[in-house]
């Protein structure tokens, strides 16, 4: 999702940074959107990491010169039994997938605070609990996602007397490398999309879409918002 977050905004116009734990991977999305006439900077960033978090934003500002979007993708899942669940396996994913949309989002704040203006956008999911559902096997994915929930519309708050918009965006079964990657029983896979009204999988560039939305002038009076996109899993 993250890399079709970063083409869609490129081809409309965003001077792209492009962030992961992988230098390489980072750079081959940059050469993508150099190739189709866009601008864009790949920086090696582990977001549990708040000196890596700071060293990204000031090499943003030194190239582009400002920040005025931020948005929250880095995640990981992974299907263990709660009884199983180890404290180390928590630890992790609340780090990568919570403390790490923290760091990212003060210090991009920061700098957004300076000129009065920008736009926040954090990726959640349907599996947040609250307004969303609980999922069996994801106890540390589910309460990650649901305080993500919770950040957004706080951040919403604090920050809105600097015009800097905070929403986010809770997609439903999405095609991605991490869905294959958490080795999805097929049965519970065949079980999900019986229950997603449109019948299918979404594709990344339905949530990079309403990434650009939620960045873009067209959602100006939006902010503390969780928009799903999730072919109308939740209205079942």
């Amino acid at each position: 999702m993250g890399k079709a977050d970063a083409l869609v905004l490129a081809k409309n116009g965003a001077k792209v940074v492009v962030a992961d734990i992988s230098q390489e991977e980072c750079q081959l999305v940059v050469d993508e959107i150099e190739k189709n006439g866009g601008e864009a900077l790949a920086v090696k960033c582990d977001v549990t990491n708040k000196k890596e978090i700071e060293e990204m934003v000031k090499k943003t500002v030194e190239k582009f010169g400002k920040v005025d979007i931020l948005v929250n993708n880095a995640g990981i899942c992974q299907f263990k039994p709660f009884l199983e669940l180890t404290e180390e396996e928590w630890d992790k994913t609340l780090n990568i997938n919570l403390k790490g949309y923290f760091l990212c989002a003060q210090a991009a704040a920061k700098e957004m605070v300076k000129q009065k203006s920008g736009a926040i956008v954090n990726i959640a999911s349907v599996a947040m609990g609250q307004m969303g559902l609980g999922m069996a096997g994801l106890a540390h994915y589910t309460a990650s996602k649901g305080g993500i929930a919770a950040l957004t519309k706080t951040l919403a708050l604090e920050l809105a007397s600097s015009n800097i918009r905070v929403n986010a965006i809770a997609p439903g079964a999405i095609d991605t490398p991490m869905a294959a990657a958490s080795k999805v029983d097929p049965k519970m896979l065949e079980a999900t999309l019986a229950m997603i009204p449109l019948h299918r999988m979404g594709k990344p560039e339905e949530i990079a879409n309403t990434v650009l939305f939620l960045t873009s002038d067209a959602s100006s009076y939006i902010t503390g918002s969780i928009v799903v996109v999730d072919g109308g899993w939740l209205a079942g």
